[in-house]
This record gives structure tokens, sequence and C-alpha cells, in this order.
């Protein structure tokens, strides 16, 4: 399949393939943290505190609201691409249209409940008068690109379910290109402070979601994706409203474990909350780079299911997965040699370089340990198994809190970092457990 087509082609799933899915994501999600510096970088220019705070609380804020929807990218990857696999263009392109009127809705309502969205967001999380006055006027800027930056999430799923990942990663690379440059004119040329963060911020979510409408520009060649008939099918609005429910309670549980994380280490101190906090930033590389595989797993074992072909599905799961883990061990390796160097660059205080590197080992396990259910993530979502995704995902929280309770009060912070390994090892587990019923259900 090429960048501009969606045939509906049978094509030989080869390590090429894989690579060509999943080199384009990690490139992309390489360019996320660049534009988090910037964000801070020229706010620090304005050589005060609360600057800084505002922009960092106000982003943390509309990304976790935003993060809510991101069933909105899983669950159009997994139905378009077994649409594509099928060879339904019509279905294909009324799918995008269905993602994008979630989105708008989604975007709408945020903008729509945005006071009380914010004020529960600052009873929460509290700030100084000055960081929430200034963050207030940031979020009251950005909330108004919610619809775009909720459609990305859409536009993104159907051309990573096409294979069409290249151009995801020039969305994203143009996305932040603008971004970067409107930082740094509205805040270092005209001045603008905070606001011109947030503008900047707007204009690029707004240009994004365009950018990204136009890359999908095939889907809108035709009548299908206007079809009304079609995109308001109440049985395929059924189904799309079942996968992204199922997705959405698998990653709230999911949240839910890393936010309690952070807030039992801050039981043990601030130390040890100052090293899990480091070292969270070792898993959040990790997550960039199986991200890619997963993408692919999910692209290729999509278009599998929607073939109905069990070997195809077979070969999708096990090629993407031998990647997943090896991409995982690398990580694994390049922690354990260069994880105490890259923790003395993070932080300058002795106590917490000291007990970041005790528990290093803890995050030289995790990337392995992760790769199997990052991997199976990715096949179930492809697949749309999501209730499967839920239930596993409910059980494997249920070992962490477990887990918690048992080795916490002994081992303190180990225990902690010990529950975490084990919820990944539970998905995991769990979730192979359930492989053998995916395949058994293309045949069906």
């Amino acid at each position: 399949m090429t960048e501009a087509a969606h045939t509906g082609e049978v094509r030989p799933i080869t390590h090429r393939r894989v690579l060509a899915i999943a080199a384009p994501i990690v490139l992309s999600n390489t360019t996320v943290p660049i534009l988090g510096l910037v964000d801070t970088g020229v706010v620090g220019q304005m050589g005060e505190a609360a600057p800084i705070g505002a922009v960092g609380i106000g982003a943390i804020i509309l990304t976790s609201i935003y993060w809510i929807f991101g069933f909105v990218r899983m669950g159009t990857t997994g139905l378009v691409g077994q649409a594509h696999g099928a060879g339904n263009r019509a279905e294909v392109s009324a799918l995008l249209t269905r993602a994008l009127i979630v989105a708008g809705i989604a975007g709408g309502a945020t903008i729509l409940a945005q006071s009380a969205i914010f004020a529960g967001a600052f009873r929460l999380s509290p700030a100084s008068p000055e960081v929430e006055a200034l963050a207030r006027q940031y979020l009251a800027i950005r909330v108004w690109s919610a619809p775009a930056a909720i459609a990305i999430f859409g536009l993104t799923g159907w051309l990573i379910a096409l294979e069409r990942t290249c151009s995801v990663l020039v969305l994203q690379v143009a996305m932040n290109a603008v971004n970067i440059a409107l930082d740094l004119l509205f805040v270092l040329g005209f001045e603008w402070g905070v606001r011109g963060v947030a503008v900047a911020t707007f204009v690029a979510e707004w240009g994004g979601a365009g950018l990204g409408l136009w890359l999908c520009r095939d889907a809108f060649a035709g009548r299908f994706w206007r079809d009304w008939s079609r995109v308001f099918d109440r049985v395929q609005l059924f189904r799309m409203a079942s996968v992204n429910t199922d997705i959405l309670i698998r990653s709230l549980l999911l949240q839910a474990i890393f936010v309690s994380f952070l807030f039992f280490a801050a039981d043990l101190g601030d130390v040890a909350l100052a090293a899990n906090q480091v070292l969270l930033q070792f898993l959040q590389v990790t997550a960039y780079a199986m991200d890619g595989f997963a993408f692919s797993a999910e692209a290729l074992v999509a278009q599998a299911m929607g073939r109905r072909s069990v070997p195809a599905l077979r070969r999708s799961a096990v090629m993407t997965s031998l990647w997943g883990l090896g991409a995982g061990l690398a990580m694994a390796a390049g922690f354990a040699l260069v994880g105490g160097a890259v923790i003395d660059l993070m932080t300058t205080a002795p106590e917490v370089r000291i007990a970041a590197r005790d528990y290093l080992p803890w995050m030289v396990a995790v990337p392995i340990l992760g790769a199997a259910p990052w991997m199976l993530d990715g096949i179930f979502i492809g697949a749309t198994r999501t209730r499967d995704m839920r239930n596993m995902m409910l059980l494997s929280a249920l070992a962490y809190v477990l887990t918690l309770a048992a080795l916490m009060p002994v081992f303190g912070n180990h225990g902690l970092w010990a529950a975490l390994a084990v919820s990944f090892v539970a998905r995991g587990t769990t979730l192979w457990i359930r492989y053998p019923a995916l395949e058994r259900a293309v045949g069906q």
C-alpha cells in the first residue's frame, strides 16, 4: 500500500513492513519532549518562576483531559484496519467521519464544561494565587482548540490503520515546528508571556487538524464519508461505542495505577518521590520506543482480522512482538549501562542520585517485563477484542493493589516498584492466556 491509496490488497508481512510502520512513529515520538522544553525555555526567559509553573500546570491539566479521549485514536485504528483488510472502502471513509464527529462532540463538551473542569483541577492540585491566575489565562485560550486536539487522535488512528505512519510523522513534526516558531515569536518577540505560549499551541493544534484532514484527503474523495445512512448506521455506531468504552475503562485503570504510584511514593518522603520521578522518565522513553511496534501490531493485526486470516494474524502478532521484545531488551541494556550517568545529568541532589541508583534495577527490568503487555495491547486493539483488554486490565490492577498491600509496608519503595512490575506481568500473562480465543474468533 502506498502513502496515497488504500486499496485493500494483500501484501506479505515482513520485517521491512513492520519497520516501515514503526520507525516513523518512533521518530515522531522523539519530537514530543522537545516542544515541552521550548515551552518551558521561552517563558523561563521572563525571569520569573510563576510563568514556568503556570505553563507546566496548564499543560498537564489539558494533557490529562485529552488523554481521556485517547480511545478515539486506538478505536479508530482497530476498526479502520479491519475494514481496510476486508476491502470495505466505504466503511473506511465512514469511520473517519464518525471519529471526527466524536472529536467535535468531545471537544465541544470540554469547552462548555471548562469552568467546572479547571476548578476541580486546581482543587486537586492547588497552586499559588499568581501561578493559578496565569494558568487560567493559559487554559482559557488553549481549551478552544480541544476539538482540533481530539480530532488529531482520530486522524492519526486512521493513518496508522492504513500504514501511513510517514504521514503521522509529517503531521507531528509540522505541528511542533509551528508551535515552536510561534512560541519564539509571541513570547520573545511580542512579549505576550504565558498567553503567547497558549496562542502558539492553539494555532498549532488547529493547523495540525487542518493538515491531518489534507493528509487523509483520499477519504473524502468519494461519497462514502458523507453517506449519512452509513455513518449513522446503528449497528456500526454501537460497535464503535462498545470498543471505545472498553478502551476508556482500561485506560482509566492504567492511569490509576500510575497516579497512585506517585501518590504512594510521596508518602515515602521527598527523596523517594524525586527518585521515582527521575526513573519514570526512563519509562517514558521506553514507551516512546515501544509505541512504534505496538502501532505496527495494531495495523497489521486489524487488517488480518478484516481478511479473516489466522496465518496473517499469527504472523503479524509474532513478528511485531519480536521487534517489541528486541526494543525492550535494548532499552534495558541501555539503562543498565548508562542509567547512572543519566540520573546524574537529571539531578544534582546527592541523596536523590543515590536513591535513584538504588532503584535503577527495577527500571532495567521494566522494559523487559513490559514488552508483553505493550505488544499484546497493540494486538488486542487491532483485533478490537477490547472487552478482554478491559477485563485483564482490571485483574492487573487488582494484582497491583494486592502486591502493594503485601510488600510496601515491609520493603517501602522497593515494594512499590515490585507492585508496578507485577501489574505489567499480570497484564501480559492474562492477555496471553486470552490470545487463543482471539485466533478462534477469526474463524467464526
